[in-house]
């Protein structure tokens, strides 16, 4: 499977160069959606610009991604799906599961809201 992994300070970029991403990728993507977390990151975009097909094994590696980002306070967020994309993950009804934005500008604004949020969620607890 080839990717792009761009490390930010608050967040990494996860950008799939792939057409299709079906069974013959999908532990693939997992595994590599898992190692970016063990490495301490808890916020993720995964940029799916390039992606034009998705499957449901596809979708699943998404949901293990939004599972495992979310647990610890983390946001996973879905970038610039194309049409088809969006489709099915309405049609699967995981628009209310995902955090979907249009464009990177979206994605990093919405992870400095979550930051923010989460901060004077912990601000919140010390007193």
């Amino acid at each position: 499977m080839k990717y792009t992994v761009d490390k930010k300070e608050q967040y990494v970029v996860f950008t799939p160069l792939e057409e299709k991403l079906d069974s013959s990728l999908s532990p693939k993507l997992k595994s590599e959606l898992l190692t970016v977390h063990a490495e301490g990151y808890n916020n993720l975009v995964i940029d799916m610009s390039q992606v034009k097909y998705v499957d449901s094994s596809g979708l699943s590696a998404l949901l293990v991604g939004n599972r495992e980002f979310s647990r610890n306070g983390g946001i996973f967020i879905i970038s610039t799906p194309n049409e088809h994309v969006t489709k099915l993950i309405k049609i699967s009804m995981l628009d209310k599961v995902f955090n979907i934005v249009e464009t990177m500008e979206e994605a990093a604004e919405a992870i400095f809201i979550h930051e923010i949020d989460n901060q004077g969620e912990e601000d919140g607890e010390e007193d």
